[in-house]
């Protein structure tokens, strides 16, 4: 477990004046968070480093980057984390009788539907798949972390050329050991997140980009916690969606300074590679929620139906909550004032009910 204490003991960051003496002074909320190893995740730690959280009343402990947003599920499941990011796992969870709600975006986009510019699919130099050309997949061995974004990432390219998962072979890979696969030869390609394909094109001679983003998918990434304790912390989870908001908006201003803090918290990561990265991620930095977001989550329920990946569908109204988010968006719009204004058919209130 990190917090803000040991990062400044420990030299990682010393952050003079940004706490205001009245925050240091009150009676601090602890709260356990959770993140997993993409960029996209970094709005997080950057709330604590910065100091948001304790300006926000909250004493925030960050637990270990996890590989993938099942580990950071089973997590929080078992009591590691009060709330964690995640995005595609959730669904697979709640389809198990987990109880999950989402709050927040993590990652993605409130003003259009689709939003994948931190996805990219990577190739080996021999692997005969043309660049740009996604029906030449067909037959190959692709990298994906099943039940992950990334897997339903390579799912809607499949679908876009024309071709079924039954076409290419699909192996279950954790991010971190994408690049390792690919530089053994053990695979074709790999569809992940960054900085994974960053990583990739650094460290695998000849290794190229296949595509990146494209609008194939809606990026799901949302701040997830159990029912339960989100009916009995309302004022916490507003502090803390404000706290991430306010990261989120000086990650969008200083990007090369955000990409530093992404080398702290995600193993191995080089700063060019970050830097890289966060030009991608800042794109879909949006914490606000509307009528995009549910329908995010609703066509990737759907897709993954439809495809024999997962058994059942569920209401995603059930396990999205936006009343905290939306009463951040309403007293604090400053937070979003660089954002571009979320469409009037898109956006939401406390009541709405989403009708795919």
């Amino acid at each position: 477990m990190i917090t803000r204490r040991t990062i400044v003991a420990g030299t990682l960051i010393a952050a003079p004046g940004l706490v205001p003496h009245w925050a240091q002074a009150q009676t601090m909320t602890k709260l356990k968070a959770g993140m997993v190893t993409g960029i996209d995740q970094i709005g997080l730690p950057i709330a604590l480093e910065r100091g948001f959280f304790e300006k926000a009343g909250l004493d925030v402990t960050i637990a270990r980057p996890y590989a993938t947003g099942v580990d950071a599920l089973n997590a929080l499941q078992a009591g590691e984390s009060e709330i964690v990011q995640v995005g595609v796992p959730m669904i697979g969870a709640v389809l198990r009788g987990m109880d999950l709600v989402a709050l927040g975006n993590y990652s993605g986009n409130a003003t259009r539907r689709g939003s994948d510019a931190t996805m990219a699919l990577i190739a080996r130099a021999d692997s005969g798949i043309d660049k740009g050309n996604l029906s030449s997949l067909k037959g190959k061995k692709i990298a994906a972390s099943f039940g992950t974004i990334n897997h339903l990432y390579i799912l809607a390219l499949l679908e876009k050329a024309g071709l079924a998962p039954a076409d290419v072979t699909l192996v279950n890979t954790p991010p971190p050991d994408m690049t390792v696969a690919l530089l053994a030869r053990g695979i074709d390609a790999f569809s992940g997140w960054d900085p994974w394909p960053i990583v990739a094109l650094k460290d695998v001679p000849g290794a190229y980009e296949v595509v990146r983003g494209g609008n194939v998918i809606s990026y799901v990434g949302f701040n997830v916690a159990l029912r339960p304790w989100i009916e009995r912390n309302g004022p916490t989870i507003e502090k803390f969606l404000a706290a991430v908001s306010e990261a989120d908006q000086w990650m969008r201003k200083n990007s090369k300074a955000a990409a530093q803090v992404a080398t702290r918290w995600i193993p191995g990561l080089k700063a060019d590679v970050a830097e890289a990265a966060m030009e991608f991620n800042i794109q879909q930095a949006d914490r606000r929620l509307s009528a995009n977001n549910y329908r995010a989550l609703w066509s990737a329920v759907d897709r993954l139906h439809r495809l024999g990946f997962v058994r059942a569908t569920f209401d995603v109204n059930k396990h999205i909550e936006p009343r905290h988010m939306l009463k951040v968006m309403a007293e604090q719009p400053g937070l979003f004032s660089d954002l571009p204004a979320i469409p009037a058919d898109a956006a939401i209130g406390p009541g709405f009910v989403f009708t795919p």
